[in-house]
């Protein structure tokens, strides 16, 4: 086996580690969202305190989008064609796009919290 071969795979298992820990990053956020609104729903009924689940929610899903592009540019940085890299030109855009809107969401939803002002769901 060449060297460039043992890269390629060593690359390739760092690729789906790294994707797999942004999955598995969004599915614990998912599921601790999930947990803590049913928490909230039960017992405080309180519809102000959605706003931090859909906080915490949202920084899961900045993080694990940010792993997930991580295994995209690692993926690209064997060999890529220039089909590879205009996919992942793509993909890097759709997900910056995603990350600036979550996090620009987060942003504004945690002024209003600290000011007192809850938004209304």
């Amino acid at each position: 086996m060449s060297v460039e071969e043992r890269v390629s795979d060593a690359v390739n298992v760092l690729v789906t580690i790294v994707e797999a820990g942004g999955a598995i990053i969004i599915g614990l956020g998912a599921l601790y969202a999930f947990v803590r609104l049913l928490w909230i729903a039960v017992r405080d009924r309180d519809t102000a305190a959605f706003v931090v689940v859909r906080l915490d929610l949202g920084r899961f899903l900045t993080l694990g989008l940010e792993f997930q592009l991580a295994g995209d540019i690692l993926r690209t940085a064997i060999s890529p064609s220039f089909s590879d890299i205009g996919q992942l030109a793509a993909i890097a855009a759709i997900r910056t796009a995603l990350n600036w809107t979550l996090r620009r969401e987060i942003d504004e939803e945690r002024r209003q919290v600290a000011a007192g002002r809850h938004p209304k769901p």
